[in-house]
């Protein structure tokens, strides 16, 4: 699979998982550090970026 650098921010640039229940959000990083952005699903402040990495196989 070929990777594109449009693709791969569109995928990853400004996307934050909760760390509670995984769901994914996007929000600028600055406001993350601020804990300004919270989960939307259970509100729950501590977010992490999105891991780049390969999937495992299942």
């Amino acid at each position: 699979m070929v990777k594109f650098t449009e693709a791969s921010q569109r995928m990853f640039k400004n996307v934050f998982v909760c760390r509670r229940c995984k769901t994914k959000q996007r929000a600028t990083s600055q406001k993350v550090i601020k804990r300004l952005v919270s989960c939307k699903k259970c509100g729950c402040r501590a977010l992490r970026p999105m891991r780049k990495g390969k999937k495992a196989a299942k």
